[in-house]
């Protein structure tokens, strides 16, 4: 658990960052958009990372224990970037750790979970939107059989896990913050978005909670929500841009609050012929 929890500090430091399409320069001249743009400042350069806690040795520290990481989906770039470097953190240090591939389909969790049970594993690792209030019944007979959960890359610091698992939360409702600061920022207080999440992620309650927040601050601007499931993504995101984007001429802002959605949210804006005119902000590594 402890190096778990240094390993996503660690990455979450490094890698969690807010990835911009088509920004030019702005001029930021109403209020609304000057008060955005000085919230932003303090992203503009790299995070430095500080420890989170005393030293300790971590090879003595998993000697003879193994995790297995069930990841939201293994189709997901930035989800797979994760898997990768904790399969490297893990050789480094000597203990077992199993990515369970999957296409993000909860039934397709739920046999991790039983794998793990059967298996013996010491730790299963909800990664990055594996939710676990799909999951109460498996993580009961994980926590009875002396496994401890955890959900990581999950949580915004705000939100509270179900019973029998633990967390490593993000600022996600940060992250959802600054997303609508850039677009307020961009169109000078005028942002008019279409914001698109995944309620089957437990952040995205948390992102949009700070989404909502800064556009609350802006008279001028405008948003509209659309939900995707994991396993609709790549057939419903370009659909529902289309959609919007024929549905109303004035629309400036794209906001897909997970990079992974500009796979499809990026070519539908191109075959639409509105490139100069809408822009994608967008989070992750």
């Amino acid at each position: 658990m402890k190096i778990l929890k240094l390993f996503y500090k660690y990455l979450t430091a490094t890698i969690v960052a807010i990835q911009i399409t088509g920004f030019g320069a702005a001029l930021a001249e109403s209020p609304e958009a000057t008060n955005a743009n000085q919230q932003l400042a303090a992203y503009r350069e790299l995070p430095i990372f500080e420890a989170p806690g005393e030293a300790f040795d971590a090879a003595a520290c998993m000697k003879g224990k193994s995790i297995l990481s069930i990841p939201a989906s293994s189709g997901v770039p930035f989800v797979k970037t994760i898997g990768d470097s904790m399969s490297k953190v893990a050789k480094t240090i000597g203990f077992d750790l199993k990515i369970w591939e999957n296409q993000g389909q909860p039934t397709q969790w739920v046999q991790g979970f039983d794998y793990a049970i059967n298996n013996k594993y010491d730790m299963i690792d909800l990664l990055a939107g594996a939710d676990p209030r799909f999951l109460a019944p498996q993580v009961k007979a994980a926590n009875a059989a002396g496994i401890k959960v955890v959900a990581s890359h999950l949580t915004g610091f705000e939100q509270i896990l179900p019973e029998g698992v633990s967390g490593v939360p993000i600022d996600y409702k940060r992250a959802g913050a600054l997303l609508a600061d850039w677009a307020i920022w961009k169109t000078d207080g005028k942002a008019n978005a279409l914001v698109i999440g995944i309620n089957d992620v437990l952040s995205t309650e948390s992102m949009m909670s700070g989404i909502e927040e800064e556009f609350s601050k802006c008279p001028n601007c405008n948003f509209v929500y659309k939900n995707v499931s994991i396993p609709d993504l790549a057939t419903r995101t370009g659909s529902i841009v289309q959609g919007a984007l024929a549905a109303d001429p004035t629309l400036n802002y794209i906001i897909p609050i997970y990079d992974v959605m500009n796979l499809w949210v990026v070519p539908a804006i191109t075959i639409a012929g509105r490139s100069d005119q809408v822009k994608v902000a967008t989070f992750n590594g």
